[in-house]
């Protein structure tokens, strides 16, 4: 019994140190004071003021576009990947398997110093379409691993019994493996959204003077200070982030309820 209260105090502290400070974030945007630290009473004042922000507007626009952009590129490449290297027996698979994963394994100060040189020796002009790349790298594995759980569960015999009734190979792509891996690709590719839409090392290092994505707005901004309306501004893009989170674990629950 003491084991078991002294797990559930060690729980409880955790949970405290890790999401007290998430919590306060959320309280203070409902500040009336300009100062964080003092609260002086309940308004929505910052969230007015948010709503009236043109720049701040244009960032998430720009945001939204790239998360768009990546997640879909990564959907599609991460798809390919995880369906080819599951019909191919090389001996080298599982080194390349390793590899596929290095976006999500190296730190991503370093991974945005690789790219940040790799565009710049290549003589990419900086901007969206640098960060719409290096936002599809980093997704890529995301998408990949959730299409290479759902193959591994799927039943082969539905696709021997395509090719034997006289499917063609993309036949039975478009036709059986597509619908039956689709809520593992839409899981992926929501997962990758979140974390494009929340990256700010990676964007910082690759993204261009006229360009300006949320997150770096919001860590410009905090040089100068911690304003309400950077905590409202928080609080939404908390809100937006659980949203696809906990709808990418509805859709990856219905896949393996399926299997």
């Amino acid at each position: 019994m003491r084991k078991i209260a002294f797990s559930k105090l060690y729980i409880g502290l955790i949970l405290i140190i890790m999401y007290l400070p998430i919590l306060l974030i959320v309280i203070y945007s409902f500040n009336e004071s300009k100062i964080s630290s003092v609260w002086g009473g309940f308004s929505l004042k910052w969230y007015e003021m948010l709503r009236n922000d043109r720049a701040m507007h244009e960032a998430i626009k720009n945001s939204v576009l790239l998360g768009v952009l990546s997640c879909c590129a990564a959907a599609v490449v991460g798809t390919l990947g995880a369906v080819g290297m599951s019909r191919v027996k090389l001996r080298t698979k599982g080194a390349v398997e390793y590899i596929s994963m290095l976006p999500i394994m190296i730190p991503e100060i370093i991974l945005g110093m690789i790219f940040m040189t790799f565009f710049a020796l290549i003589g990419l002009p900086f901007g969206m379409t640098t960060l719409v790349i290096a936002h599809t790298a980093f997704c890529i594995p995301y998408v990949y691993m959730m299409v290479k759980a759902r193959l591994a569960g799927m039943d082969a015999s539905l696709l021997e019994a395509a090719r034997d009734l006289g499917a063609s190979p993309w036949r039975v792509f478009f036709d059986i493996t597509l619908p039956l891996i689709a809520p593992a690709v839409i899981s992926g590719m929501l997962l990758s959204f979140a974390m494009s839409l929340d990256d700010v090392v990676i964007s910082i290092f690759v993204t261009g003077a006229e360009t300006n994505t949320l997150p770096i707005k919001i860590y410009t901004q905090m040089k100068t200070g911690v304003t309400p309306e950077i905590n409202a501004l928080c609080t939404i893009m908390l809100g937006v982030t659980l949203a696809i989170v906990i709808l990418s674990g509805i859709i990856g629950g219905r896949k393996r309820g399926d299997v």
